[in-house]
C-alpha cells in the first residue's frame, strides 16, 4: 500500500499531482523560474536559458507523478530536470570553450609580448572547464553558478549528498590545479 504524499507547510515540497496542477505549477514557476533562468543563462546565454526554463517546466508538468515530495524538496528536482536538458547543449558549450582557447593561442603566436603580459581569468577557465568531465562541470556549476547546496545538487544529479560533498572537494582541487598550470 502506498503512503499518501505529504505537503510541506513552507511550499518546498508541493503536491504536484493534485486536482489542479495549473495552480501548483503557476506557483512553482513564479518561485523557481527566475533562479533557474539565472543559472542556465550563465551556462548557455539568455535566449537558450529562456527556452530551457520553459522546457524544464513542461517536462516537470509531464512527469509530475514521478515527483515525490516525501523524498526531496522540489527545487533539486527542477534543477535535475534542467541539468538533464542542459546536457543536450554541453557538446556545443565545450566546443565553444575550445574555440576560445584556440583563438587565444593563435593570438599568442602573433602577439607574444601582449599575451605574455596579461592572461585573463576567462581564458584560463576556457582551457580548464573542458578538461573536467561532464559530471564534474555539472557539479561545480550547479554549486557555484546556481547556488545549490550539496543536498540540492545531490537531488539534481541523483547522488547521495555525501558523494556530492566529496566529489565537489575533489573537483575544486582539480580545477585549482588546472588553473595554476599543474597537471592532475
Amino acid at each position: 500500500m502506498t503512503k499518501p504524499k505529504e505537503r510541506a507547510v513552507d511550499g518546498t515540497r508541493p503536491d504536484l499531482d493534485g486536482e489542479d496542477p495549473a495552480i501548483a505549477f503557476a506557483a512553482l514557476f513564479d518561485t523557481h523560474a527566475p533562479a533557474l533562468r539565472g543559472y542556465l543563462a550563465g551556462r548557455v546565454g539568455i535566449d537558450t536559458a529562456d527556452d530551457l526554463v520553459a522546457e524544464t517546466f513542461l517536462v516537470a508538468l509531464r512527469k509530475r507523478k514521478a515527483y515525490d515530495p516525501a523524498q526531496a524538496p522540489v527545487r533539486g528536482w527542477l534543477y535535475g530536470i534542467a541539468t538533464n536538458l542542459l546536457r543536450n547543449h554541453v557538446r556545443a558549450e565545450v566546443r565553444g570553450y575550445r574555440a576560445t582557447e584556440r583563438l587565444h593561442r593563435e593570438t599568442a603566436h602573433s602577439h607574444d609580448a601582449q599575451v605574455a603580459a596579461q592572461v585573463d581569468a576567462q581564458r584560463q577557465l576556457a582551457r580548464a572547464l573542458p578538461k573536467l568531465s561532464a559530471q564534474e562541470r555539472d557539479l561545480l556549476l550547479l554549486t557555484s553558478w546556481a547556488g545549490l547546496d550539496p543536498a540540492e545538487v545531490a537531488t539534481a544529479l541523483n547522488l547521495p549528498a555525501s558523494t556530492v560533498r566529496s566529489r565537489l572537494h575533489r573537483v575544486r582541487a582539480k580545477l585549482q590545479a588546472l588553473l595554476s598550470g599543474e597537471s592532475s
